[in-house]
């Protein structure tokens, strides 16, 4: 199977309909194509690649400009690209592989890895149950599993980007033992278990074109001599091939497409050789992805730059402020990279996911798709949007303490040390009531945003939109999760309800319980 010419890359067409596509008909169709359909880390990792095949083609853009006209230029360049270089996206042969190390060999030895050294081609899918991976997502786990040219493609794409760290086989490359002596760290997607953000365009071509990078920015974002060669033009034979394994590590195009682990493919589909791949530095040691969002954390009691990470507990909305901030250089807050491509006067569609993991073990996966005023570019709204977020955050604080209030009118005292759990458990229902109900009126918070100038000088939340579906939310969530039927419950409700609104959520706001319900 190669992959320039044989389908594999699962998509939807304009006209709705389902189909799969190769590499040079997703550039040749872009404009057909409607979007991917796949998962959101198989969504990061085809973009990836996709990008990479047309910067590498273009060679660039060069700087802004060179970008606002190079879209007729994608196409033609890229077919030209595919077709110098279809040797190198060969799934299976005797030459070249697309992101698989020839020359690999189990060790002698025995260790308490040798599972790994020859492994089901299942553990390509994270969500898949083979390995130490668990059913959450699948229910028929075993070894006996075939899979089809096209499927292993998409699966080996991924895996190369968010395989998670753990134990690993160790195997000779080219006679030499594999790096971390039975050890991996996270593939680079999944490292600080980043939030990805990515433009969204009216059609596939649209969406490559809006989140490519020019050289300009890339000599910003990581230096000089940066750029790089795609991994398959300067394919490492060995660890100690110093120019192609840092082509592959430490440069923008080189890092696109990783090489973290060392795969061979059997010719069965059913089998597989695994183990360390190459070292990727991190943001911590040094590297920006160009999808992700750095914002300051405090640690240890200290202001410190870190990678915003996926969470299954907060939404990415409650983020967006963060996530738009345009970044201009490697140490500067902000998210994606490609929002410089964006102006200030247009609206436009932000695609947000993730892979969730918990060290080695592979969590869930996240994904949201915001349609962002252009006013969300600038400092005065970013503010009032992360204002806005602030109100729900205290309601949903409230809301904890309200439930905690009226259980202990019921003698049921939450705040002791040995009730944590069950208290935790109580409070999570109903502030997850509390959110999901808000999640709705997210766009009333953007409008909010986009004309920032609605609140006046005092912040008068209760008077937008967004500020009245806060408190019925919160009002929502509370009756919920607190019955009032019996005079016992209803005296403990009513305690509970002072607390819910007795403190204003955000400085300015002045709103009694009856002008918000008003």
């Amino acid at each position: 199977m190669n992959l320039t010419t044989d389908a594999w890359i699962p998509i939807v067409w304009n006209n709705g309909k389902p189909g799969t596509v190769s590499l040079r008909e997703a550039f040749e169709r872009g404009e057909e194509i409607r979007d991917l359909a796949v998962r959101p880390h198989e969504r990061i990792s085809l973009m990836r690649l996709l990008i990479c095949i047309a910067q590498a083609a273009l060679d660039g853009p060069n700087d802004q400009d060179d970008w606002k006209t190079c879209l007729p230029r994608i196409v033609p360049a890229a077919l030209d690209y595919l077709n110098r270089w279809r040797h190198a996206f060969e799934l299976f042969g005797n030459g070249q592989r697309f992101l698989q190390v020839a020359n690999l060999k189990k060790t002698a030895k025995k260790s308490d890895d040798d599972d790994d050294e020859g492994n089901s081609t299942s553990k390509l899918d994270l969500a898949l149950a083979t390995g130490n991976n668990t059913t959450l997502f699948d229910n028929a786990g075993g070894p006996e599993r075939t899979f089809t040219s096209a499927e292993l493609a998409l699966m080996l794409t991924t895996f190369q980007c968010f395989s998670p760290g753990g134990r690993i086989g160790v195997v000779l490359w080219n006679g030499k033992e594999t790096l971390g002596k039975g050890s991996s760290n996270h593939a680079p997607c999944l490292a600080g278990g980043m939030l990805h953000a990515l433009l969204r365009g009216d059609n596939l071509l649209a969406t490559l074109r809006k989140n490519l990078m020019t050289k300009q920015q890339a000599e910003q974002f990581f230096g000089q001599v940066s750029w790089g060669r795609p991994v398959w033009e300067l394919m490492p034979q060995q660890l100690t091939d110093a120019d192609a394994v840092r082509n592959a590590n430490r440069t923008y195009l080189g890092r696109l497409v990783p090489l973290t682990r060392a795969i061979w493919l059997a010719d069965d589909c059913r089998s597989l050789i695994l183990a360390n791949g190459l070292e990727y530095a991190s943001y911590a040691d040094g590297w920006r992805e160009p999808s992700a969002t750095i914002v300051i954390r405090t640690i240890k009691g200290q202001p410190a730059r870190v990678v915003l990470p996926v969470s299954i507990e907060k939404a990415a909305w409650r983020e967006l402020h963060a996530l738009t901030v345009k970044a201009v250089t490697q140490n500067t807050n902000g998210g994606p990279a490609a929002l410089q491509n964006i102006s200030n006067k247009e609206a436009f569609d932000l695609w947000v996911g993730g892979f969730v993991a918990n060290k080695a073990k592979p969590v869930d996966t996240i994904e949201s798709v915001f349609h962002v005023p252009a006013t969300m570019l600038t400092e005065p709204s970013q503010m009032v949007y992360e204002a806005g977020v602030r109100l729900a955050e205290t309601r949903a604080f409230l809301v904890k303490r309200a439930a905690s209030v009226y259980h202990k009118e019921l003698g049921d005292n939450l705040d002791r040390p040995e009730m944590k759990n069950r208290r935790q458990q109580i409070q999570s229902n109903a502030t997850a009531q509390f959110w999901t109900d808000i999640e709705s009126a997210v766009p009333r918070l953007l409008e909010v945003a986009a004309a920032p100038e609605i609140l006046g000088l005092n912040r008068k939340w209760h008077k937008t939109a967004w500020g009245q579906s806060v408190w019925r939310a919160a009002r929502a969530a509370y009756e919920r999760a607190c019955p009032h039927e019996t005079p016992r419950q209803i005296r403990a409700y009513a305690l509970g309800l002072k607390t819910l609104f007795a403190a204003p959520a955000v400085r300015g706001e002045v709103e009694t319980e009856k002008e918000a319900e008003a």
